[in-house]
This record gives C-alpha cells, structure tokens and sequence, in this order.
C-alpha cells in the first residue's frame, strides 16, 4: 500500500508536536523503495539542495501522460521530504501535476514554517523539477 498525500496530511493532524511530526517525515522517507545506485547520476541530482537529492521520471503514453517519480536523499529528513513530494505527485497525469498547488499543500502540513531556509529552497528546487519534467511530459507527445 502507497502513502497518499491524504493519509499524510490525516497523520500530520493527529501529531501533537513537532519533534513527532519530523520523526514521522523521517519515517516516511525509510519507506521509500530502495533508489538504484545506477540512478544516482549527475542527470538526475536536483540542483540546489543543500543535501544530495536524486529524482527519476518514467513518463507514460498519451497527450496528458502519467508521470511517476521515484526519488532518494542522503538526509533523513530531506529522505522524507522527498517521500511527501512522490505522494502528493507521482502516478498523476501531467495536467494534474500541472495545476497542483505544491506550496498550499506544503503549508497546510506546516513546513514551511518549520523547516531551514536551506530545506525550504532545497524544497521548492525538487518542486520545480517535477513541474519541469512534467511540462516535458506534455510536449514530448
């Protein structure tokens, strides 16, 4: 069973603080599969993390294609961040991709808020990239 960005969000309701809710983004990011050591290539490094962070894109056929992501950090926390950014993206067609709002969903989880000015850009650099890959995907077809 996958994590949704609902079932995320639920979770982060019941956390009474933030010490359990950074526990439960490190969690998050141990549930990810295991990311290729063949996929940990510069093409796929994320520019502008502070950490180092890997992003995949497997497109799917169609005018409005599924994009999926799979993803890695070398931080726990970044590790968890990325698992969100999957949950709320990966498996959703591009259009989709497109017109969701990253930073309303972030905000309504409290990150931004609570994370470093360094994890907050690192946060939107990974954000752009899968808008990027999935503007891609529209216009490959």
């Amino acid at each position: 069973m996958s994590t949704t960005i609902q079932s995320i969000t639920e979770d982060f309701a019941l956390l009474d603080d933030w010490e359990e809710r950074y526990r439960y983004v490190i969690e998050l990011g141990e549930a990810l599969p295991p990311f290729p050591d063949s996929e940990r290539t510069p093409s796929n490094k994320v520019p502008g993390c502070v950490s180092q962070v890997w992003l995949t894109t497997r497109y799917g056929e169609g005018p409005d294609p599924v994009v999926t992501f799979a993803g890695d950090s070398d931080a726990h926390i970044v590790r968890g961040l990325v698992a969100i950014l999957l949950a709320l993206y990966s498996g959703r067609k591009a259009s989709e991709i497109l017109a969701t709002d990253a930073e309303g969903t972030l905000r309504t989880l409290g990150l931004d808020e609570h994370l470093t000015p360094q994890r907050s850009n690192g946060l939107r650099s990974m954000v752009n990239r899968i808008r990027t890959d999935a503007q891609k995907a529209g216009e490959n077809v």
